[in-house]
């Protein structure tokens, strides 16, 4: 493994000079110095390996752990880099955070390396020890790619020191072991007419609602706790009223998918109990975007940071509006209204309908990666290249190809109407909302 050193500049992948350690007091590094996105990518992978491999898993603490996750990566190495400004006193009552020692020497991928390791522990503690072993054993292989023990010991013992102050911070944000509540059986759903209720051939096992306080939670971004609950097309049962339509339209698409819908509808299921998630799919285009533009190592980590918080933002909104309007999924209304023996392509989901959590947190994730990288940009998704092929609907897993972010936002939001379970109003305010998060993210002082 190339020692990611401080002392080290990197041009186009090739060390071309090493400065004399007398003059390397200062920790910092001008714009033009950059060090490989091999560790902070090596991180977003295993965080999703985390992910995937615990049980209980669920898309609202999913998102939640990406959040510190990317904050955490790049709070841990943004005193490295004069480009850069910590977000430390701007985010929603993160006030300080600790401070390296302007006059001491640090390796910013060891900082990085050894805040991901103990962070990922204390948000997934009930992760199997095998997935615990695996954290350590990238965490030590790391380590030990710096020869000067002094410099490893003191970089470490940063990163941790920022791991923990984040993690305090996380205890209070109302998300803190979510995993342990996934579902709750006191929670008293409305019962009127267009609401939802639990479904009977659901995604989930319980047919009990998925975490109906997380829109309680606090945002990440004090701006994206401030906005408003956005309007929902009133509902009726009746012919000529938009309402209706919007169902009728679902209704019709399922009779109507076309091969490539269908397989939209696969790539972008990313059921919890058997992907790394919706806002796992997302970290991983993050992981994605940064090999594809060959970003460096402090872009990767703002990658990570903009993309985990968006996403965590966009699921407590999302769910906010969820559980205050309780709209029902388009199951029911078809199935009272329309066509008894009407049934959908993707089991139902565990909570309400409006607005589209897969179309918010796929618009704050294209809203902030064009911020960092613009428009156009291609890029390949190869996210569940290799999962086994789904013969029941006899849809193959092939990578997908986009110009741009904002296509990848629209397929997603797409894939879940193609899926049965919402409808395009759904889509279209989850798409606007999202953007929202996104931009809100992206107006943070990123820039040192």
């Amino acid at each position: 493994m190339v020692q990611l050193l401080i002392t080290t500049t990197m041009v186009m992948g090739c060390i071309v000079a090493r400065a004399n350690d007398r003059n390397q007091s200062v920790q910092k590094i001008s714009e033009k110095n950059v060090l490989s996105a091999e560790v902070p990518v090596k991180w977003g992978k295993m965080t999703l390996k985390i992910l995937k491999g615990t049980k209980g898993g669920s898309p609202t603490y999913g998102s939640r752990s990406l959040g510190y996750m990317g904050l955490t990566m790049y709070e841990s190495v943004v005193h490295g880099n004069t480009a850069y400004k910590s977000l430390a006193g701007q985010l929603n009552g993160l006030a300080v955070l600790p401070q390296p020692d302007k006059d001491l020497k640090y390796n910013w991928a060891l900082a990085l390396n050894a805040g991901q390791a103990y962070l990922l522990k204390q948000l997934y503690e009930h992760t199997p020890a095998a997935n615990k072993a695996s954290i350590d054993s990238l965490e030590n292989s790391i380590y030990n790619s710096e020869a000067n023990k002094e410099v490893a010991e003191r970089s470490a013992r940063y990163g941790q020191e920022i791991a923990k102050a984040i993690f305090e911070w996380s205890k209070i944000d109302g998300g803190y072991q979510g995993y342990k509540r996934n579902f709750d059986s006191t929670y008293a759903l409305p019962k009127e007419d267009g609401l939802w209720q639990a479904p009977p051939k659901g995604q989930s096992p319980v047919a009990l609602p998925l975490h109906p306080y997380w829109g309680k939670n606090r945002t990440f971004i004090s701006a994206n706790g401030q906005l408003e609950i956005p309007k929902k097309i009133p509902y009726s049962y009746l012919k000529d009223s938009d309402y209706y339509n919007q169902m009728y339209e679902v209704y019709k698409m399922r009779s109507t998918l076309t091969q490539e819908q269908k397989e939209i509808a696969n790539w972008w299921g990313d059921d919890p109990t058997e992907t790394f998630s919706p806002p796992g799919h997302s970290y991983n285009l993050a992981t994605i975007t940064i090999v594809t533009a060959k970003a460096d190592f402090f872009k990767a980590t703002q990658t990570y940071a903009k993309v985990g918080m968006a996403v965590a933002d966009a699921f407590i909104n999302c769910w906010k509006c969820k559980y205050y309007y309780h709209a029902q999924r388009p199951w029911y209304f078809i199935f009272y209204n329309i066509a008894t023996l009407w049934d959908l392509y993707w089991p139902e989901p565990p909570f309400p309908a409006f607005y589209s959590g897969h179309a918010a947190q796929a618009a704050a994730t294209a809203t902030v990666l064009a911020g960092i990288y613009g428009n156009p940009f291609k890029l390949i998704d190869d996210s569940h290249v290799g999962r086994p092929m789904d013969t029941q609907r006899v849809v193959e897993y092939k990578a997908r190809k986009f110009s741009s972010f904002w296509q990848v936002a629209v397929e997603t939001a797409d894939a879940r109407m193609y899926g049965g379970i919402h409808t395009c109003h759904d889509n279209e305010v989850g798409l606007k909302e999202g953007s929202k998060i996104g931009n809100n993210v992206n107006a943070l002082p990123w820039q040192g």
